[in-house]
Parts: structure tokens; sequence; C-alpha cells
């Protein structure tokens, strides 16, 4: 009989994780690692820290570095991973940017360039992973990271909004038509962490407050904080679990 924490090990297994240079991708890339994956790891930004820090852990590390604004860099990142790699098992798409500025002052710059990477590129590039795992009949993972602002408004932030928005509608629609393929699509929704993203809302000590008091935790999050559900979502674990988002974000949907 098998130990239930057999079912948390991705040995075996090869993850691509966008992202992946720094904060949230690089943290949920070390933890499919830790959990016996190899990782392919995806940036525009050179990913040689989180290489290292992968193979440190035992397991490989094939970097790709990639544009994912430019549509047609993304089946590259597939082909790129496939030199390395015989099978692409998990995807996590977690690249993503963020433009702040008042409604009637946003551009249409900041408007398309959020979009082109926080929702096109998953779409696009979550479409060429799924076309790989069917080619190969094999089963496969794929965990988008969606946001507080994929059930809330937001303020100052309209392209990210709708975006986040947009990665958890897509989710739902993936899991709708790709369950009964053997492809798991589901989300992780982090709270307000600790990152480059939030590096202005954090230096506004009044914002920080007012963010900080809503938290039950008491504390902005940090990427460690997300080891457990992507590993979970990734994992045999998970594998009747479909379409859904999971908020890690320290109780703030709670309030």
């Amino acid at each position: 009989m098998s130990n239930i924490l057999d079912q948390f090990k991705l040995d075996g297994k090869v993850a691509i994780v966008t992202g992946a240079a720094r904060g949230l991708g690089q943290g949920m890339a070390l933890a499919l690692a830790e959990a016996g994956a190899d990782i392919v790891a995806v940036d525009f930004l050179p990913v040689t820290e989180t290489a290292a820090a992968v193979q440190a852990l035992g397991r490989k590390c094939a970097s790709v570095q990639a544009n994912l604004s430019d549509r047609a860099a993304i089946p590259q990142v597939i082909a790129e991973a496939r030199k390395s790699f015989a099978s692409l098992d998990i995807l996590v798409n977690c690249a993503g940017i963020i433009r702040r500025a008042d409604f009637v002052d946003f551009s249409e710059k900041d408007w398309d360039d959020v979009m082109g990477i926080n929702i096109d590129a998953v779409f696009l590039l979550s479409q060429v992973f799924v076309k790989d795992v069917i080619a190969r009949n094999a089963k496969g993972k794929i965990i988008n990271i969606a946001s507080m602002l994929s059930f809330q408004g937001g303020i100052r932030v309209p392209s990210y909004t709708c975006s986040k928005s947009a990665v958890q509608g897509l989710t739902r629609l993936m899991a709708n038509e790709l369950a009964s393929k053997g492809i798991n699509a589901n989300a992780i929704a982090p709270g307000y962490m600790a990152t480059d993203n939030t590096a202005q809302l954090r230096a506004d000590e009044k914002r920080s407050n007012a963010i900080l008091e809503r938290i039950p935790a008491g504390r902005w999050g940090t990427p460690e904080d997300l080891k457990g559900a992507v590993v979970f979502l990734a994992s045999p674990a998970s594998d009747y679990i479909n379409g859904y988002t999971v908020a890690v974000d320290g109780g703030w949907l709670a309030r």
C-alpha cells in the first residue's frame, strides 16, 4: 500500500516554469525541483541563479531565454525544451508584468504590454504545450498564476485586473476541454507578495499599512508560501482537481 506522501513526488517529471529568473517563478521552480522534477526555466532575463539552485538540488535545469511578448517566440520555448527533455509534463505560467496609472490616463501601450504577457502568452504557450502532450499520448498539468485581482477590481491597474480575471476564466475553459484528455488545468492566486511587482506598494507606507491591516496573517507573502500549492497542483495528489483557483493569500479574501 502506497504512502499518501508518495502522491506528492514529482520524480521523473519535467516542469516548464515561465518567469523563473526571480520572485515567485523562481520560488516555484525550486519547489518543483525539491519534489523531484527537472526544470525548464524560461525568462526574458538570464536564469543563471535559478539554474544553479535547481542543479544544487540534484535536478537538471534547461535554460530558455525568451520574450513571451513576441508571439513567434512561443513555439520555440517548447521546441527548445524538447531538445533537453524527451517529455514535458508540467507547465507553470508565471511570467507577468504590471503597469500602474489612473484609469483616465492609462495608455494603450501599457494595456497592450500587460495583456500580451499576462494572458496572450498564457493561452498561446498552453496551447503549444497541450498539443505536445496530446501528440505523445501523455498526461499533463497546467498551473496558471492568477491574482487577488482575479476576484477584485483593484485600483490603477486596469490591464492587470483584466488579464488576471481572464487567466481565471481561461483556466476554467481549459479544464472543461482538457480534463477528459488527462490534462489538469488549475490556477494559483497569490495574495500580496513581497516581489518586484509590489515594490511600489510596499514603499508607500500608508498603502502598505492598509494592506497589512486587512491580511489576517499580518504579513506580506513570500515565494516560499507558494511551494506547497504548486507541488500539490503539479502532482498526482491533485488528479481530480480541475479548473480551480487556489488562493494563497494569508486570508485576504476571507475579510
